[in-house]
């Protein structure tokens, strides 16, 4: 590498000559402009972002570090070189998927020249021109890849296609110096008419599903009111059995005291009055045919039984 002492030493040799000599003398003059721009003419500044490949002769003779250098003038020529990460533009391409369809396909590519001196050099002396020949090695990869996927699975595996296309691009160029860093699949667009009539299944497919949770969600709501009705009709004939048995039970109870604590027309007149309060709510009672029930109701209706009629009418006979 170059030293800055030896710019410098040339710097201080020029000033030494011209001390050396009278001012006034122009040869010498002359020659102190002229090694100034000598001087001047090979200074060279590398930036912090970059490195720089220094031939002589069209040989190469070392690598320049970022700071300051000093090349001899038309024998050393200096080749900066980017070190920072850099972006290339695959630039968009029509490629035809495997169910022949067209598709406009754009990527992306970041990479970077590795910093020690053998990919320095290899960067400048192993490939013409590095960026140039990696978007054209992206477009052909990209073809070879998504040519054997449908426009659908394209799509949906753009992950994959980026893992392989980084891994064909850091295998060939491995031997540039390069180091490609992550590349991105920038778009994958179908034709218009294909992309409407895409647009047009996904909605329909959206609309279906839609459908299917609105048809489900009433489903739940009419299963929920049907078995609400049940519960309750549940509910009204339990309550109608409960109250049927609870007047049976009282008709039981009053009947069975009835004929424990009342006897003859007491007893008799205890039963109507618990017919009486049954009936007012038009309660139906069966009464079994000849009993003494009947016939106090009849009597009670102006019917007179069967069997007073006849003791009467046989009365009636004797006395004539």
């Amino acid at each position: 590498m170059d030293k800055p002492s030896t710019g410098l030493s040339i710097f201080l040799s020029i000033i030494s000559l011209a001390e050396s000599k009278p001012i006034m003398d122009s040869n010498y003059l002359y020659l102190i402009i002229a090694m100034m721009i000598i001087f001047i003419s090979g200074i060279r500044i590398v930036r912090p972002t970059h490195k720089g490949l220094i031939e002589r002769l069209g040989k190469y003779r070392k690598l320049a570090t970022p700071g300051f250098h000093w090349i001899i003038p038309l024998v050393d020529r200096m080749y900066l070189v980017n070190m920072t990460e850099q972006m290339v533009d695959a630039e968009p391409q029509e490629i035809i998927t495997n169910d022949n369809l067209n598709a406009s396909v754009d990527a992306q590519v970041y990479f970077r020249v590795k910093s020690d001196e053998k990919s320095v050099k290899g960067s400048t002396y192993d490939v013409n021109d590095y960026q140039y020949q990696i978007v054209n090695l992206a477009r052909t990869t990209l073809r070879n890849i998504i040519g054997t996927l449908t426009l659908k699975s394209a799509n949906s595996e753009r992950g994959k296609i980026n893992m392989e296309l980084h891994q064909t691009l850091h295998k060939e160029t491995k031997n540039w110096g390069i180091e490609i860093i992550r590349t991105e699949l920038k778009q994958i667009d179908p034709p218009a008419d294909v992309q409407e009539t895409m647009n047009k299944v996904v909605k329909a497919e959206n609309e279906k599903i839609a459908a299917i949770d609105s048809a489900t969600a009433a489903e739940t709501v009419a299963d929920g009111i049907k078995r609400a009705k049940i519960k309750e009709a549940e509910g009204f004939k339990r309550a109608k059995i409960l109250h049927a048995e609870g007047e049976a039970d009282a008709i039981k109870l009053v009947n069975e005291a009835a004929d424990k604590y009342f006897i003859g027309n007491a007893q008799m007149l205890r039963k109507l009055e618990a017919m009486e309060t049954a009936l007012q709510d038009n309660t139906k009672i069966i009464v079994p045919n000849g009993s003494d029930l009947v016939n106090v109701m009849g009597e009670m209706a102006g019917v007179i039984p069967m069997k007073t009629q006849k003791t009467t009418a046989a009365i009636s006979r004797n006395n004539i």
